[in-house]
């Protein structure tokens, strides 16, 4: 009869082995006592997982931590399969308790960090991949995803810099129309063929006093207009902005003019999330990639306009565009 804690690991070993009828049978064969109760039930657990009886496992290794909420190999198992699952804040709240012990458990880390980089708290996710580096510094898969994590950051950036460039773009085109002004400074302005704000900001106050009828109090009717945006007359006169942002877009090429179509998409230097969404779309390779469209990745959980960015980067470095939709 088997009665020493001993061997516990014996059996965790077999599992480990895919021994899984030997280990069925010790498991069954040992004599629970207090000492050893919670890790036989952990074991009975793990056994269910790797013959992968997943939500039977689950259930065991959740009826273990309400008898021992800090049995720490039953909460990165649980956390693992809620992951699985799609159970994303049940699985961080398992994963945070489980880097909350000391020393910390670095799976659970790299794991926290894909939950958080998934969600955008890319904060959150460098911090854990910077805890992971300090226990152990060459661990080559939290190298590369901290890289990653740190170039979104990047394009995090960036998109918010075109978000604003878009909106201060449709508040230069607003026309003059769209504003209260009195039927004095509305009929001069149109006189003047001033139809927008972009127009005014290319006006200074003199042109704008030289007119007919124009006067003092039409032009400080409009500077307080002007200044309610942040903005002056003759500002474009004074400031050079640039009139396009970033490289000229490439003309979508065909695939079979592609030698690249072929290539698996692993080569292209994506985050983890970006990733994820190609695997749930089936995406295997860069010519697979190249025959879907943007609405299709859009529809992907989590998959946002920074992941959409950082696609289209890679791509245009092979020469390819997304299917254009059919119009």
């Amino acid at each position: 009869m088997i009665t020493a804690t001993d061997t516990l690991s014996g059996m965790a070993e077999q599992i480990d082995a895919g021994r899984y009828d030997e280990a069925r049978a010790a498991l069954d064969a040992c004599v629970e006592t207090d000492e050893n109760r919670c890790d036989l039930q952990f074991l009975r657990g793990y056994l269910l997982e790797r013959t992968l009886e997943l939500e039977a496992a689950l259930t065991v290794y959740n009826s273990l931590l309400e008898k021992d909420p800090e049995h720490l190999d039953a909460m990165f198992r649980a956390a693992l399969l809620c992951d699985r699952f799609g159970d994303d804040d049940q699985a961080l709240e398992l994963y945070e308790r489980c880097v909350d012990r000391q020393p910390a458990h670095v799976n659970a880390l790299m794991n926290l960090a894909v939950l958080y980089e998934e969600s955008g708290d890319l904060s959150m996710a460098e911090r854990c991949l910077q805890d992971v580096l300090a226990e152990d510094p060459n661990h080559w898969r939290a190298q590369h995803f901290l890289k990653s994590v740190q170039s979104s950051h990047t394009m995090v950036y960036d998109e918010q810099t075109q978000d604003e460039r878009e909106r201060r773009s449709a508040l230069l085109d607003m026309p003059i129309s769209d504003f209260e002004l009195s039927v004095r400074s509305r009929n001069c302005l149109r006189q003047m063929n001033i139809r927008s704000i972009s127009d005014l900001l290319k006006t200074t106050e003199a042109e704008l006093l030289s007119y007919k009828n124009f006067g003092e109090t039409s032009l400080c009717e409009i500077k307080a207009l002007l200044a309610q945006k942040n903005l002056r007359l003759g500002q474009a006169l004074q400031v050079s902005e640039p009139v396009s942002f970033g490289a000229p877009a490439l003309p979508p090429p065909t695939m079979g003019d592609s030698v690249h179509a072929n290539r698996p998409v692993s080569e292209l230097e994506l985050s983890v999330r970006s990733r994820k969404a190609l695997q749930r779309l089936g995406i295997s390779t860069i010519g697979d990639l190249a025959q879907r469209s943007e609405a299709e990745l859009m529809t992907v959980k989590n998959f946002g306009q920074t992941s959409l960015i950082e696609i289209k980067r890679e791509m245009a470095k092979y020469g390819l565009t997304f299917k254009m939709p059919a119009s």
